[in-house]
């Protein structure tokens, strides 16, 4: 087609041409922490975008807005899938999503894990999705049991020590 046919934008249009934000296709489990964390997010989002269509006319409200729309696209996604994890009953020694577990690795170190959905799931918090290689052989195991933790960097034998639940 010749380029005389094709619309060129007037300079107060915004490219949308970033990708939505990829749905896993995995089963959505939550805890009840992280069904509350994504609701937070999503009302945090929506007053944020009210706030910004007041200044509509400005070029960078209007990226911010596409941005949270995209955002707000896959909250509202994940929020209509996600399947509430029952807390387990506190005196189980068996693990499951919600659990927080205590492991004791081949030389001697103790590592505690919180496994969680796949949005709440933050390294830097301890928590872990429960489709992570870890929470994979941690699931459905008993205290004492002895499971590898498949890692990048080699694995590594643990010991389940200690399974909490909130």
């Amino acid at each position: 087609m010749s380029r005389a046919f094709v619309k060129e934008p007037d300079g107060d249009q915004v490219s949308d041409d970033q990708p939505e934000w990829p749905i896993s296709t995995h089963a959505n489990y939550v805890t009840a922490e992280g069904l509350e964390l994504l609701n937070k997010r999503r009302e945090h989002l929506i007053k944020e975008q009210q706030k910004l269509t007041d200044d509509i006319d400005d070029m960078s409200a209007k990226v911010s807005l596409n941005q949270i729309g995209r955002e707000l696209r896959y909250l509202n996604a994940r929020l209509a899938s996600a399947k509430l994890i029952r807390q387990a009953d506190p005196k189980s020694n068996t693990v499951s999503i919600g659990s927080t577990v205590n492991v004791i690795d081949e030389h001697g170190a103790s590592h505690t894990f919180t496994i969680v959905g796949e949005d709440e799931a933050d390294i830097k918090l301890g928590k872990i999705s429960w489709i992570s290689p870890l929470a994979n052989a941690l699931l459905d195991k008993h205290l004492g049991d002895e499971v590898t933790w498949k890692r990048p960097i080699g694995d590594l034998n643990v010991e389940i020590s200690e399974i909490r639940t909130v």
